[in-house]
């Protein structure tokens, strides 16, 4: 099927306008009721900046260390509550400083927090990362409460699922819980967006469940089976994503954008060119800031163009949460 590029200087004007109206039309303004109701983890970072990564056995002095919250599920409901969306967080943490700190940090952001359950005798989630001077990182997870997400906890919040909502999840909390989440999406007719990372084998029902799915290229290539170095590799795990059920399938190419496939179309869209300083949580931004355009009833191509503004913002900045921008921010880069 062909590759169609979108060009700026053509759709530039309807997509700022498309945007824009999703702030000051009184008929925008009614579907911006819907809400985004996130699954998934909530960590916090602690983050060393680095000339290069460690190899295996190998001790890198250091530069800066700071620590941030994070967690790809708190990442996410952070992104799309700054974006501009309603948020709402199921999730658990732990019973200790960390916990309670995350808690009120997640209350400030406008997230609705009233389905993250605290897990006594339990530690909250932290994650080990280590940025090199180009932006990229390499991260080791303790889970703590995030493993105790169970699908018991979600579908117990399934009354926070209309027909308009967004479902958005990863794979950092148990796959039965995944998998419960989008069960109970499906049984709202609720979207379901799911970020599959870290990346792992999924089972075919949970991709039947999936209306988008937004892998970069290793996990598209791990999930699908195929190998993706090139324009057709794209195209053949794309291809493979969406014989096995998933709605849309939209793959993060970084710098580049995102390569996005359904059953009709295909459609390369570019990103921004940035100076990346630290890439941590970016495809959990990109994710937030689509769900987001896409409870706005955005449609899909557009929807990415916002993600990828979104996502080239935050890696210009340290950490993952810290770095999400808000939806004025998204908008004047668009327009730039």
């Amino acid at each position: 099927m062909p590759v169609r590029i979108l060009a700026d200087s053509d759709v530039l004007s309807r997509r700022l306008l498309v945007l824009h109206e999703t702030v000051t039309s009184p008929a925008r303004q009614v579907t911006r009721s819907a809400r985004i109701v996130v699954v998934g983890s909530s960590n916090t970072d602690m983050v060393v900046r680095v000339s290069t990564l460690p190899r295996p056995g190998e001790t890198v002095i250091g530069g800066d260390f700071f620590t941030a919250r994070g967690g790809k599920g708190a990442n996410q409901a952070v992104a799309a509550a700054r974006a501009g969306g309603s948020v709402a967080l199921i999730a658990c943490l732990g019973t200790d400083a960390i916990g309670d700190e995350t808690l009120a940090a997640l209350a400030a952001e406008g997230i609705a927090v009233d389905a993250v359950r605290r897990m006594a005798g339990t530690r909250s989630g932290v994650a080990l990362i280590v940025v090199d001077e180009r932006g990229e990182n390499s991260i080791a997870v303790a889970p703590g409460a995030n493993a105790l997400l169970a699908p018991e906890q979600v579908v117990s919040c399934a009354e926070l699922l209309s027909p308009r909502d967004v479902l958005l999840t990863q794979l950092e909390t148990p796959l039965e819980s995944v998998l419960a989440a989008a069960r109970a999406a499906n049984g709202a007719t609720a979207r379901v967006i799911l970020n599959p990372a870290p990346a792992r084998d999924l089972p075919d029902e949970l991709l039947s469940l999936v209306s988008v799915l937004t892998p970069n290229e290793a996990e598209a290539a791990r999930i699908a089976g195929v190998p993706v170095d090139d324009h057709h590799g794209l195209e053949d795990a794309a291809n493979a994503l969406l014989r096995r059920g998933v709605g849309a399938v939209v793959i993060t190419l970084g710098a580049a954008g995102a390569y996005v496939a359904t059953t009709e179309h295909r459609e390369t869209i570019p990103g921004y060119r940035v100076e990346a300083r630290d890439t941590t949580g970016a495809g959990d931004v990109f994710s937030g800031a689509l769900a987001v355009a896409l409870a706005d009833r955005v449609p899909l191509g557009e929807a990415v163009r916002f993600a990828n503004a979104a996502a080239a913002i935050s890696v210009t900045r340290d950490g993952a949460q810290p770095a999400a921008p808000r939806r004025a921010e998204i908008l004047q880069l668009i327009g730039s």
